[in-house]
């Protein structure tokens, strides 16, 4: 750490209020005189008296020419016989800011970039009217991409979503320290309504409120955890902060046993269609689903859900339309023109909920990402993590996938 240290005078410390000083911050705001003092590392004016016989010290870290300097690490500044001055944190691109502690000292809260020089400067006068200044270079660690897990934040910036939208926060590199990086993502709604991180992997961290969504409301997910130790070595690559707004209520509530899916918009029931869902071996999963991607026309194969060609079961159909998937395992809501006969009366799929094309195109031009889809009957049950399955806990269990408990 680098040290100056200045003789003062035996007289009485004058109390500063309210001082309050930022990197990049003129000394001459906040204390009177100029600036004396010393170039890089060098003693202000002085015989550099030690502390005990009453001289200014200005303490910074890191020190002078520390190497490979932790991108989590906080520059701090530390006065002790007088009264901190200007104090600036040098990047090659911009200054960093700081704020005053409760010791008086400072403390960045910028983060620090990996593989990059700054340089720390402050300046202090002593009790006697004498200035002094410290100055510290350092170089922060370098880290290669896999030491960096960059944070992936669904909604999109300025998306509108359904009332079931979850914040979902998902990392390229595995994060082993939940509870740090957890600390630095939030999430702000007007009006403002209660939620929880739910960690379903360690690359994979989502946020839901206690509630559906209010209609209206206006979200702000910030992910700040760029440099945060994410544990094993791993630091945050980068910081994201996204707004988005929840649309209009749609919940579609399919009643497998008796063949119906009826659409209520804003609460009131806008259309009921006959429908045919899963049958034996394939039943459609009843729970609570999120519709996660429209396509207005999508191929399905047997193949990614496990079944191969050859197998009587297996399926490869083209052009599929008006295709809405709600879980991650193969189920859509999307047109069956080809169980029409059956739609209302049987169930035939191989778990989607099929429909008749008119019926499927409303669907699809009435619904949005994030809306929900509510399905009764079966006796297979919807999972958490079988896409946005985050509904089907309750608030209370779903709370204690935080990692801050």
């Amino acid at each position: 750490m680098s040290v100056v240290r200045l003789r003062r005078a035996a007289v009485a410390a004058t109390a500063v209020l309210g001082l309050t000083v930022t990197a990049g911050c003129s000394a001459a705001d906040v204390l009177p005189g100029g600036s004396g003092g010393s170039g890089a590392g060098g003693s202000a004016s002085g015989d550099g008296a030690s502390q005990d016989d009453g001289s200014l010290e200005i303490t910074a870290t890191p020190q002078d020419g520390a190497g490979a300097v932790p991108v989590d690490a906080r520059p701090t500044v530390r006065v002790t016989g007088g009264e901190l001055g200007r104090v600036t944190l040098s990047g090659p691109r911009k200054d960093l800011e700081g704020v005053v502690a409760d010791d008086g000292g400072w403390v960045a809260t910028d983060r620090l970039e990996p593989g990059t020089t700054y340089t720390l400067t402050a300046e202090a006068t002593g009790e006697d009217g004498e200035s002094g200044t410290t100055r510290t270079r350092f170089t922060t660690q370098d880290l290669t991409l896999d030491q960096q897990t960059f944070p992936s934040v669904a909604p999109l910036e300025g998306e509108t979503v359904g009332v079931g939208m979850p914040v979902i926060v998902q990392f390229d590199v595995p994060v082993t320290d939940r509870a740090s990086i957890e600390r630095h993502l939030s999430v702000e709604s007007t009006p403002a309504q209660p939620g929880s991180w739910h960690w379903i992997s360690d690359s994979e961290v989502r946020w839901r409120p206690k509630d559906y969504w209010e209609p209206g409301t206006e979200v702000t997910v910030d992910a700040d955890v760029n440099s945060v130790d994410a544990g094993g070595g791993i630091y945050g690559q980068e910081s994201r902060s996204i707004d988005f707004t929840v649309g209009s209520s749609v919940i579609n509530r399919v009643d497998i046993a008796a063949h119906t899916m009826k659409t209520f918009i804003d609460g009131d029931l806008a259309r009921t269609m006959p429908i045919s869902a899963g049958k034996g071996g394939f039943e459609t999963r009843s729970g609570t689903k999120v519709i996660m991607e429209k396509f207005r026309t999508k191929t399905m194969d047997a193949a990614t859900t496990g079944i191969q060609p050859g197998d009587p079961e297996y399926y490869n159909i083209d052009d599929v339309e008006y295709a809405l998937r709600v879980t991650n395992s193969g189920e859509f809501l999307h047109a069956a023109p080809w169980s029409v006969g059956s739609q209302g009366s049987a169930n035939v799929s191989h778990g989607c909920v099929g429909m008749s094309t008119e019926d499927a195109a409303w669907v699809y031009d009435n619904t949005k990402r994030g809306d929900v889809v509510e399905v009764t009957g079966s006796s297979r049950p919807m999972t958490v993590d079988n896409g946005w399955g985050d509904w089907n806990e309750s608030f209370q269990d779903y709370s204690e996938g935080s990692a801050l408990g």
